[in-house]
């Protein structure tokens, strides 16, 4: 056993035998011969993965381990650490994107003589794209590091000969950063996408704050691009750098650093800063730095450290370029920062804050603010801020729909951004003279300048609204289910879904972490509400599910029982997470008769455990009766016509609910009368 060998956890090797953890616990106690600990703690312990390959093979319980998954073992269990690893695999997957034939010629032989020669051949690549060693942070790793690394990069590269080399480092960045949640604050694509079109093209473009590279990779790519960073982490320095280096051709240059305290290009000015700061940090460097050049707009109190980031990102701009940054909600209205945004806006410095809604990013729960910043060539005679309030372009569900809030806030940006002012659309955006805002308070909050809407959509909205709830009611009273007959209890031969499956009655399949860009998902919440997809998942080219109508959709977290049949409109939508899709041969199961069963409360409880937490459902352990298919299709049409009135019952929930809202609106801000 080689000491510094690839190490797996349970929990890997439940994910390679797909299986639960569970079933690696028994395995141990049940097996003498199952690989012992080589690492690890006792309650966590770890295993080498060579050896478990080869027990769950001897087992029969693995055929093959699909690559992908050996190659992220083998990255997470890396005896230098997971962030190491990313750095090798991406020097490597770098090198077979930009000079496939050297790669080739250096791994045809033994992993000492790659590992001798790699260093020399990623010199070639990483100089060009990175700069001289003291100006980047992507060091050419060395000889004998290269040779702990040497399998991982060997499955990195085959991988690549499937994926393309930046998807496979998309891929293995993804499944690092969805294993430490908390450890990195990430940009959702849909916002970094969102702030790039706001700043518009660049040349050269700045992210202070780069993470992991998700707004410079917005960045619309030019010919002869630039692309900088600087980041506090080192380690994420260098991830950014080789992601973006592997998205495109721009030059790219990446510092670790506090770019506040220790800023790594003091005279760089770029076309666009995209910053997506840290929020709320008192130890951001207030007391070395009071006399800092780039205060132009004011000292920053301690508490405000984001004022301190604008300002940093401001003095990185060319005459004339924009940068945008994201905000926390109170940076525009605290009073410890009304001078400076008094001044910002005098000398037209900041031009628009856009309210975003609720989860839009971390953290989640409260509406982030983007300020649109730009370095004025003069100051504008009668300048204007442009206030957008987005709250109510989110739509319905957890997630929201980013292309709707995207178009809706460049639709009132641009002609903003053409002609220094724009029409009012009332409840959404303004375009508000700053000599208005230049009080006391100086407070930006959109929401507090904005006309509001007509109430519930105004008196014709309400009368629509009245008039589909009334047919709703009057459809869901046709839909009620005539009087329950009694009969005497039945006691029918059962089988469980996973002995269906077994005997390929049916598909099981589980959602998945990642999805294409733009994709619809179907989350458990719209299964739940019975609602249209409206999730999201980072994006990724991890393998995904798309439903089909007449798969039956089930939750598995919150003990509830539902069941899902998907119809023509949710068809072609990606499987979410904590959801089980069944697909039926139609030819043994029908659909609407395995959702019906599949909702009994009694079922549901003897399939569900129980943690400190929360309720976990084993789809696999819920049964259904043993009867003809055209017996199951009987039970199949009244649990189809339950489904309808279910549905009626829930939209004529939601319209009351509006109607109910948009009267007391209306009666208690005038543009309704009492009678």
């Amino acid at each position: 056993m080689q000491h510094n060998a690839t190490e797996v956890t349970a929990a890997g090797i439940a994910r390679l035998a797909g299986v639960g953890r569970a079933a690696v616990s028994n395995w141990r106690r049940r097996h003498a011969d199952f690989p012992k600990p080589v690492g690890g703690t006792e309650t966590s312990p770890s295993f080498a993965l060579t050896e478990v390959e080869a027990w769950l093979r001897d087992q029969g319980k693995l055929a093959e381990v699909p690559l992908r998954e050996r190659v992220w073992q083998q990255l997470a269990g890396h005896p230098e650490g997971p962030v190491t690893a990313l750095v090798h695999a991406g020097c490597a997957l770098l090198l077979i994107h930009d000079r496939p034939t050297d790669w080739l010629e250096l791994s045809a032989g033994s992993d000492e003589r790659l590992a001798a020669l790699l260093p020399a051949a990623l010199d070639q690549v990483i100089t060009p794209r990175f700069g001289p060693p003291r100006e980047r942070a992507v060091n050419t790793p060395v000889g004998p590091e290269l040779l702990t690394s040497a399998p991982l990069l060997r499955g990195a590269a085959e991988l690549a000969a499937e994926l393309g080399a930046r998807q496979t480092y998309e891929f293995l960045l993804g499944r690092h950063l969805d294993a430490n949640p908390r450890q990195y604050t990430l940009t959702p694509a849909g916002l970094a996408t969102l702030m790039a079109e706001l700043a518009g093209p660049a040349r050269t473009a700045l992210d202070p704050a780069c993470g992991t590279g998700a707004l410079l990779r917005a960045a619309a790519a030019r010919p002869g691009q630039e692309l900088f960073g600087q980041d506090s982490a080192p380690e994420l320095a260098a991830l950014s750098a080789l992601r973006l280096a592997l998205q495109g051709k721009a030059a790219v240059r990446t510092a670790a650093g506090d770019s506040l305290r220790a800023d790594a290009l003091p005279a760089l000015r770029a076309d666009v800063v995209l910053c997506h700061p840290p929020f709320n940090e008192r130890n951001w460097g207030h007391d070395e730095l009071a006399y800092d050049a780039r205060w132009e707009y004011g000292f920053p109190a301690r508490t405000e450290s984001e004022l301190a980031w604008v300002q940093h990102a401001l003095a990185h701009l060319e005459d004339g370029g924009t940068a945008v940054v994201l905000m926390p909600p109170a940076a525009a209205s605290r009073r410890s920062g009304r001078r400076i945004r008094a001044d910002l806006l005098r000398r037209g410095a900041l031009r628009a804050v856009i309210a975003l809604p609720i989860g839009a990013a971390p953290p989640y729960n409260i509406p982030l603010h983007v300020w649109v910043l730009r370095r004025p060539e003069k100051a504008p005679a009668q300048p204007e801020l442009l206030l957008v309030d987005t709250g109510a372009s989110a739509g319905e569900g957890r997630a929201f729909d980013w292309a709707a809030v995207r178009g809706a806030v460049l639709d009132a940006w641009r002609p903003f951004e053409r002609a220094g002012s724009a029409r009012e659309e009332p409840g959404f955006s303004r375009s508000v003279p700053v000599i208005e805002l230049l009080d006391d308070d100086v407070d930006l909050a959109p929401a507090r300048h904005l006309p509001p809407a007509a109430a519930g959509g105004g008196s014709e909205r309400l009368a629509s609204v009245r008039e589909d709830l009334g047919e709703t009611l009057r459809l869901a009273a046709g839909l009620t289910p005539p009087e329950a007959l009694h009969t005497p209890a039945v006691r029918w031969p059962l089988i469980t879904v996973g002995e269906l499956a077994r005997g390929g009655a049916l598909l099981l399949r589980t959602g998945g972490n990642s999805a294409p860009a733009r994709a619809r998902v179907l989350t458990d919440h719209d299964v739940l509400a019975g609602t249209a997809p409206s999730g999201s998942l980072p994006e990724g080219d991890e393998e995904t599910v798309p439903v089909e109508a007449g798969d039956v959709v089930v939750p598995v977290l919150g003990g509830g029982s539902v069941a899902r049949v998907v119809d023509a409109d949710t068809a072609g939508a990606v499987l979410g997470r904590n959801l089980t899709l069944l697909r039926p041969d139609r030819a043994a199961l029908d659909p609407w008769f395995l959702a019906g069963f599949l909702r009994g409360t009694a079922n549901n409880r003897q399939a569900s455990s129980y943690a400190s937490t929360a309720t976990r459902l084993d789809v696999r352990r819920l049964h259904l009766p043993r009867l003809p298919l055209e017996d199951q299709r009987r039970y199949g049409e009244r649990f189809r016509a339950l489904a309808e009135f279910e549905d009626a019952l829930r939209r004529a929930g939601r319209l009351g609910e509006q109607l109910v809202r948009g009267m007391y609106d209306g009666l208690t801000d005038g543009t309704v009368a009492p009678g």
